[in-house]
């Protein structure tokens, strides 16, 4: 009985879901496309990165998401503070791949089940980043949490910022620049170095550490959908985690131009 009411739920969810959320007006390429054909023949139309959304990509299989990562370019290294978003790999039967992460889990319903929860906390903690492309380093935008507070020493000291209605820590200090992308290394991209973080000014032990080489060791990398819009991956040493988004919501609502998408943060 409870296995039949777990299965009316999911399928209840799916449905609203489906119903919910615009699939993205995309032509994916034939699957075995070679990345040089992919450049070639599949670059991305303005109709086209203007029908992604943060919310429609979440919806995609990780095999075309990452086929629209690959079609993008680095664009102009990103400024400012951005909201953020995450989600983890799914299938094309959108069954989790945590466990390509985190080690083995439930299959089918139970694991995808297991990644919400995953990704719902991660949700709760992680707002977004704030770049500083001057000083060529970035932030990331903690939630202020007050359970937090009974791990960090001083944490009333921690910086702060009021943007998109939320007023967040800023932690998990990294260097950006532009580099090669792990998963397409024959066009740059924005990465993230957090192994870098001991390096920049204000940098906490307690608890930036984790995300640099003696904890999580998190490498990410970005590119640009449109402007105030960015695709990322992270990577947890060699081995990809998962996929996020970054949005300014002020940026994204003005039109889409052509200049600096088709730019990549070489030039």
């Amino acid at each position: 009985m409870r296995r039949q009411v777990l299965g009316l739920f999911i399928l209840f969810a799916s449905v609203i879901g489906c119903r919910s959320i615009a699939p993205p007006a995309i032509r994916f390429a034939p699957p075995g496309t070679d990345q040089t054909r992919l450049h070639k023949d599949f670059p991305l139309t303005d109709a086209e990165r203007l029908s992604l959304t943060p919310d429609n990509v979440k919806a995609l299989t990780q095999a075309q998401v990452d086929e629209i990562y690959e079609r993008l370019t680095a664009g102009p290294l990103a400024d400012g503070p951005f909201r953020g978003d995450l989600f983890f790999p799914r299938d094309r039967d959108h069954h989790a791949r945590i466990r390509d992460v985190a080690g083995p889990l439930p299959g089918g319903a139970l694991a995808s089940i297991a990644l919400w929860r995953v990704e719902h906390l991660g949700r709760v903690f992680w707002k977004g980043k704030d770049f500083f492309r001057a000083e060529g380093i970035l932030r990331n935008r903690i939630e202020d949490l007050a359970i937090l507070k009974l791990f960090l020493p001083d944490a009333v000291t921690i910086p702060k910022l009021t943007f998109d209605g939320e007023t967040t820590w800023l932690l998990f200090p990294a260097r950006v620049s532009c580099g090669t992308s792990q998963l397409d290394p024959s066009r740059p991209s924005i990465v993230i170095d957090y192994a870098k973080g001991s390096e920049i000014e204000g940098y906490r032990p307690v608890p930036d550490k984790l995300a640099g080489p003696e904890g999580l060791n998190i490498r990410d990398e970005i590119r640009i959908v449109r402007p105030g819009f960015y695709l990322g991956r992270a990577y947890f040493g060699k081995m990809f985690g998962l996929n996020f988004t970054l949005i300014d919501p002020l940026t994204l609502a003005t039109p889409l131009g052509a200049g600096n998408i088709r730019e990549d943060c070489q030039q």
